[in-house]
């Protein structure tokens, strides 16, 4: 009988049956292409930070620079009257020096122990974030005493007038770490393309592994020499980045103990990188970390997510705000729809509940006659929804479009030299950019929702419509027969 009675009211109620499905429909499928570009943008912000914070890398561990603090910064180089080749009025000079990157500040290694014993601590492991900067220039002899002050260009001219100066700095990222430690970190986000990794084994000695866009650059290959330092370390492997959308942490990887030695920071380290047992840990290990290590800086990686600029950002600030709100106005606005043309339609039918109750029909059963009406629209409007929630994700997915993230990392900075070099004023903050391909992901989880969605409107209309009908009275389908 009720499936009957509901199959003739829903075939003879067309035109409302069908406005409230398409009103739940379009809500249902926007709520799903919203949500699904978000997880999109969520996994496009995760690649991004795996190329800088390692693969797993729940928490990281730094230390702000104290204010007026210039240690990790650009490179000043005094010469003194014996350094370089003098020839001719011109001396020529080489000089290379390894410094913490700018805008980090190191802190002693022994903080490592002190979070490895935080409680629900998987692993940590500790890096040091190194630039290692190489002067090359000809300097007239009368000026070799002091080279330029930092950021400055050398004066023209040399003795008698005569002559020039010509120059220019190299410089590129170096990460030392411990390769015992690599499964957590940035190591854990890059892929060996040549030769080997780091081992334990290699404590101590000057090899290192080069990030393979920087080597091709570079003219560097597995088997020759990099400079770092002024020291020649042997070239065992190659890497890249684990997605194709990400860059590497940084330019040359080597032991954390050689890195310490050459740049003069011994018993430093610039970050500690740090997995949680679970991702439910990851507050529980961040508070401990905060008080355990009061002076450092402890992020998540939600909290490192605010670093990502570029479209990235944009995009990931629309769906936020612009995305999130416009999809709740849309559903309440179909709830409403629906609600409303469910109670106009049982004050059409007051004559048709009225007699119904006259021949005996309780409000139990007229209240779930509508309410079974208004769930099967909204499932109509659900099914239609997701129909529509799909081919859009379907759309974005072929479109593909790309968006712009960056990092803030460390870049070498300056104008062009003299003689068509790099400017002479060290390293500066720079935003490492890469292209990241944004798709959508298909989630059961959101499927859900959206049936839920449905649902909930469907019953949310019915029971409101199921009340109205219910307070209406026989007497009132005699006076509307009358």
């Amino acid at each position: 009988m009720f499936i009957t009675y509901l199959r003739r009211e829903l075939a003879g109620r067309r035109k409302q049956t069908a406005i409230v499905a398409i009103g739940m429909a379009l809500a249902i499928a926007l709520v799903i292409i919203v949500n699904a570009v978000s997880s999109g943008v969520q996994l496009a912000q995760a690649t991004v930070l795996e190329s800088v914070y390692g693969v797993g890398t729940d928490i990281t561990v730094s230390q702000t620079p104290a204010a007026g603090d210039t240690s990790g910064g650009g490179q000043k180089f005094d010469f003194g009257a014996a350094d370089g080749t003098r020839a001719e009025g011109t001396t020529t000079v080489s000089r290379s020096r390894l410094t913490a990157t700018r805008g980090t500040s190191t802190f002693d290694a022994t903080a490592l122990a002190t979070v490895g014993a935080v409680d629900n601590v998987s692993g940590a492991s500790a890096t040091l974030a190194l630039e290692n900067t190489t002067f090359n220039g000809a300097l007239p002899t009368r000026t070799q005493g002091t080279a330029p002050a930092e950021g400055a260009t050398p004066p023209e001219g040399g003795p008698d007038g005569a002559g020039g100066s010509s120059f220019n700095v190299d410089s590129f990222s170096v990460l030392g770490f411990d390769p015992a430690d690599e499964a957590v970190g940035p190591l854990s986000a890059v892929t060996l393309t040549d030769g080997r990794s780091l081992t334990k084994a290699d404590a101590g000695a000057h090899v290192a592994v080069l990030d393979s866009s920087y080597a091709t650059s570079a003219s560097l290959a597995t088997g020759g020499t990099v400079a770092i330092a002024g020291t020649d370390f042997t070239i065992v492997g190659l890497v890249t980045a684990a997605s194709a959308d990400a860059a590497t942490a940084a330019n040359a990887y080597i032991p954390l103990d050689v890195a310490q030695t050459l740049s003069g920071l011994t018993g430093q380290v610039s970050n500690i990188y740090v997995q949680a047992a679970s991702s439910t840990d990851i507050i529980q290990v961040q508070s401990e970390i905060e008080k355990a290590l009061p002076a450092a800086t402890v992020k998540t990686q939600a909290d490192l997510a605010s670093s990502v600029s570029g479209s990235l950002s944009s995009a990931s600030d629309l769906v936020k705000n612009l995305g999130l709100w416009l999809s709740l106005i849309v559903l309440a606005a179909a709830f409403l729809i629906a609600v409303l043309f469910t109670v106009s339609g049982v004050t059409r039918r007051t004559r048709e509940f009225g007699t119904l109750k006259a021949i005996g029909w309780s409000n139990g059963t007229i209240v779930r006659q509508v309410a079974g009406e208004s769930l099967v629209q909204g499932l109509i409007g659900g099914a239609a929804g997701i129909a529509i929630g799909l081919l859009g994700i379907l759309v974005v997915n072929l479109v593909a479009p790309t968006l712009t993230a960056g990092t803030t990392s460390v870049a070498a900075a300056g104008a062009g030299g003299p003689d068509g070099g790099r400017g002479f004023g060290g390293a500066a903050q720079a935003a490492a950019t890469s292209d990241i391909v944004l798709t959508a992901p298909v989630t059961v989880s959101v499927i859900l929702i959206a049936v839920g969605l449905s649902v909930l409107g469907g019953l949310l209309a019915g029971a409101i419509g199921g009340w109205r009908a219910s307070r209406l009275r026989p007497a009132e389908a005699l006076r509307s027969m009358a």
